[in-house]
């Protein structure tokens, strides 16, 4: 199954809307076929794997870290229905398809037909494999992803509004691949205004699309001579006005943005938190102190210790001099 993860990783950022997903064929203990989906509306998975595959499939088991699909409502042919004409004997999941029109009813479709399955298999590996794809499944909403960068006092920034660069060049290389992930990255007025930032992906032989850019704005006096509105990708940009969060999130789903990465400021990033809306925090620190400065979470308000944000599932990267941290709110 963990061989299956890493066949899916190799499509990150690819595969929108749809997930992430490997595929292992076992025979007479020997793996005798691979895949994954690269990209939506290839092959998915299971099919690219009986597609690589140089001998006869039946009696097999099969490993994915998502269950098969067997609907017709979409570009590329149903799994489940191939696997039992195949004659795969058992099929080993990690975890439920959430999509209305799975749900169960692959597994139960080969349950039916005589195939063995085994499900919640690495079951939470696979969950946060695919963090994005089932949040939005299950609320309806993009997954927002909320990124700081800090000096160890939490300081995003001098009082006159200086930032760059607070983190050193390998941080900033790093937030560029966080960037190529996300379908769209989101900023306030006030970053604008003062950073004049590109909210591009800048990064050598990067040949994937660029995120759209969302800025919210109460007041909507932006310069017009801002990157993000003269720059070639100008028409990826979008401006939201003073219009609920959840609002704004249910309008983008719904266009088909299954991903927010949350850039800034302190002001835009408290609104969110304190509306329930990041499930991700990724946070760059410097090994440096400013005393006094803008901070990450200005506005954020606590009425008591018990309301803090908690982390769990929490990694840990060192880039140079920096220190880099993320994890599930």
């Amino acid at each position: 199954m963990r061989r299956a993860f890493a066949l899916a990783v190799k499509a990150k950022g690819h595969t929108w809307p749809n997930p992430m997903v490997g595929c292992v064929i076992v025979k007479d203990d020997v793996v005798i076929a691979e895949g994954f989906h690269a990209k939506a509306g290839s092959a998915h998975a299971e099919l690219d794997a009986i597609n690589n595959v140089p001998v006869s499939v039946v009696g097999a088991t099969l490993y994915v870290n998502l269950e098969p699909c067997c609907h017709t409502n979409k570009r590329t042919p149903p799994c489940a229905q191939r696997l039992i004409a195949e004659g795969i004997k058992t099929v080993v999941i990690a975890n439920v398809d959430p999509h209305p029109e799975v749900c169960g009813r692959g597994i139960a479709m080969l349950h039916e037909a005589g195939i063995e399955v085994i499900t919640d298999v690495l079951a939470h590996e696979g969950e946060l494999l695919n963090e994005v794809f089932f949040h939005s499944q299950r609320v309806q909403k993009p997954f927002v992803h909320l990124k700081l960068a800090s000096t160890l006092d939490g300081k995003i920034a001098m009082p006159n509004g200086q930032s760059q660069w607070i983190t050193g060049e390998l941080a900033r290389k790093h937030a560029h691949h966080v960037r190529a992930e996300h379908m769209a990255i989101a900023v306030g007025a006030q970053t604008i205004r003062q950073d004049n930032p590109r909210l591009t992906v800048r990064m050598e032989n990067y040949s994937g699309s660029q995120p759209i850019r969302l800025v919210f704005s109460h007041s909507g006096q932006l310069p017009k001579s801002a990157h993000v509105f003269t720059d070639d990708d100008a028409a990826n940009t979008r401006v939201y006005g003073n219009r609920p969060l959840a609002e704004v999130l249910d309008e983008l789903y719904q266009q088909g943005i299954m991903n927010i990465l949350l850039e800034g400021g302190a002001s835009l990033a408290s609104s969110f938190l304190e509306a329930g809306l990041v499930q991700r925090i990724s946070h760059y620190l410097n090994p440096s102190y400013l005393g006094q400065g803008q901070s990450a979470l200005n506005d954020y308000g606590l009425m008591d210790l018990s309301q803090r944000i908690h982390l769990k599932h929490v990694e840990y990267t060192a880039l140079g001099e920096d220190f880099h941290l993320t994890g599930r709110v």
